[in-house]
């Protein structure tokens, strides 16, 4: 069964609880909040608990440079609840498989079954060590794509939104890494301080980063506030949002 329906029952939600899994990655927070506000906007649909988290570190090799010092894990549980007091919120939402092969396991799955082979460590670019059921990531096409896609996208919610840039009072990004994060900011003549970061204690945790950096770096500053959200990565899928953070209630982080 779905993660989700298992969920439901441990935490002792009725059976009338609607629950399912969403299959996404880097963009997956950004995604799951759509999901959330469409199914919101029903008149029967009060509240929807949007789940989000990875454990990356099981899928990477630990001889694999480009992987092994770059993810981390963990999990964000968000309540989303409808209020006519809160504004509007728009959703950027993209996809493009033609260049799935940038970010992925190549066996493990039903295409390609576990075996004997996929198990072997192969010696790839670099010296980097890995065999076909750990993570694969083209770090130089991650760069190019997310450097093509995102600033546009952004720019394209703005302009639909009709919101200025100098209106965002927060960009939270994926945090893929520091590099990526720097160039965008530039890119969109956005000023640092409004662009937090995690990833220096967190790692890349996948869908779970963008919550993740607005619980450790906006806890205290976020209420009140316009937020632009973006996620970007394996898929390869991007996802761009604006979110009014009205009456938010962030909680303190948990580490197990």
């Amino acid at each position: 069964p779905s993660t989700a329906i298992i969920l439901q029952d441990r935490l002792g939600l009725p059976k009338s609880t609607a629950a399912f899994d969403i299959n996404l990655g880097c963009s997956g927070y950004v995604y799951g909040l759509s999901v959330a506000f469409a199914y919101s906007s029903q008149e029967s649909i009060n509240k929807v608990l949007l789940l989000v988290g990875d454990t990356v570190s099981k899928f990477v090799s630990p001889k694999d440079k480009t992987t092994s010092l770059l993810f981390g894990d963990g999990g964000t549980a968000t309540l989303i609840e409808k209020n006519s007091k809160f504004a509007d919120s728009y959703f950027s939402l993209n996809s493009d498989g033609g260049r799935s092969d940038a970010l992925k396991i190549k066996a493990g799955g039903y295409r390609n079954p576990s075996s004997r082979e996929t198990l072997i460590p192969k010696i790839h670019e670099t010296e980097n060590i890995r065999n076909d059921e750990q993570l694969f990531m083209d770090g130089a096409e991650i760069f190019n794509f997310t450097i093509q896609e995102v600033p546009k996208d952004i720019k394209k919610l703005l302009k639909y939104s009709n919101t200025k840039m100098k209106n965002i009072d927060f960009i939270v990004y994926h945090q893929a890494n520091k590099f990526i994060t720097d160039y965008l900011t530039k890119k969109l003549k956005c000023s640092l301080d409004k662009v937090p970061y995690s990833l220096d204690k967190y790692g890349n945790t996948s869908c779970a980063s963008i919550p993740l950096t607005i619980v450790s770096k906006l806890r205290e500053k976020s209420n009140n506030k316009k937020v632009i959200l973006c996620g970007f990565g394996v898929g390869l899928s991007w996802a761009t949002a604006l979110i009014d953070f009205t009456d938010v209630c962030i909680s303190k982080i948990r580490e197990l």
